[in-house]
């Protein structure tokens, strides 16, 4: 079955990181994309794709053609339009953060299956390939019970325009919703979360640093960011009882895509050999191993690979609902009060 699918939102958004990966794959197929102010300089750009455009929402949403329809709008209006998607019987996938709250997620889940509907947040970065390699190097067994996971998403941009907004609409909820999915996705739901949330550039701007350590049983995970990164840090520290894993550098699909280089040209997002990482562990002989692990190809594409399984009941979602839940909970926490702090997470039911 081809998967017909609408758009609310026309910025950098869909054309960087949604577009390019629906337009190679057959099974999926783009008919509307609905934005609030026209932008015919960019419209030309999709002549070819037959697209239609339009500044009238209810032509998305009342098209019985469009089964799903991808929100790439403002953090502030995913709970609204999304809403609105399920209402009116479509499939939602929304770019992150899903919601500003807990609660306006539960609604939206609630909803969703009360209409046997998928909805489910474009957690990209879940194919990132130097995930992917982390993933594999912990499934494989190499550094035995993992014991600490450090992950980085850092800059080097010491100049920050003004730019006030909700909490939202800062670095904890624009990068932290991926690194916390990523270790959620791994580890589950921790048991307690301490914080550290700050505007370091600009004072009053929304937050541009921060660290959330995850506390597990046996384990903890540190996600960071920070725009005052001068200096090449490991993209991931991981140390288990055996051994440990480093990789430095970004995936590289981003960069390329800004470069204009498509998901279907050959060599697309592929890392360098000298960034892939490194493990070094005590085999089952007792003898001390060093391992390069070449990183595997990421693609963003996949995520829509999975709603579509999904909407034909071949698979799970691939972001469940208490992982959704769970992040949500710990990215809006994070502003229960100010300062560093530590919440406690309740067991899920």
């Amino acid at each position: 079955m081809k998967l017909t699918i609408g758009f609310i939102g026309f910025g950098k958004s869909t054309t960087r990181y949604h577009l390019p990966y629906v337009f190679i794959r057959d099974h999926l197929t783009v008919k509307t994309i609905f934005n609030r102010k026209r932008k015919p300089e960019l419209e030309k750009n999709y002549t070819e794709a037959a697209i239609q455009f339009t500044d009238e929402l209810d032509e998305i949403l009342s098209d019985p053609d469009i089964q799903l329809v991808s929100i790439c709008t403002p953090p502030d209006t995913h709970y609204s339009y999304a809403k609105q998607c399920l209402e009116h019987g479509k499939h939602v996938l929304v770019e992150k953060p899903f919601c500003s709250l807990r609660e306006e997620a539960e609604e939206l889940l609630m909803l969703a299956k009360e209409k046997n509907l998928a909805i489910m947040p474009f957690q990209n970065r879940r194919f990132d390939g130097d995930f992917l390699a982390v993933k594999e190097v912990i499934e494989k067994g190499y550094l035995g019970e993992i014991v600490e996971i450090e992950s980085h998403f850092d800059y080097f941009r010491p100049e920050a325009d003004p730019a006030p907004g909700a909490y939202y609409n800062g670095a904890f909820y624009g990068l932290g919703v991926h690194t916390l999915d990523q270790i959620i996705s791994l580890f589950g739901r921790p048991r307690y979360v301490a914080y550290d949330i700050r505007s370091v550039r600009r004072k009053e701007n929304p937050d541009d640093t921060f660290e959330a350590q995850l506390f597990y049983e046996n384990m903890k995970a540190i996600v960071k960011t920070s725009h005052l990164v001068k200096m090449d840090y490991p993209k991931f520290i991981v140390h288990g009882k055996k051994g440990s894993f480093i990789k430095y550098g970004i995936d590289q699909q981003e960069a390329c895509l800004k470069a204009g280089i498509m998901p279907e040209v050959e060599g697309f997002g592929q890392d360098l050999e000298r960034a892939y990482g490194q493990a070094v562990y005590i085999d089952s002989n007792g003898e001390e191993q060093k391992k390069t692990i070449p990183t595997p190809q990421g693609d963003y594409g996949k995520v829509y690979d999975n709603l579509h399984a999904v909407i034909l009941g071949d698979e799970e979602k691939l972001v469940s609902d208490e992982e959704l839940l769970t992040n949500m909970e710990i990215l809006e926490r994070g502003f229960e009060k100010a300062g560093p702090h530590v919440v406690e997470l309740e067991k899920q039911s």
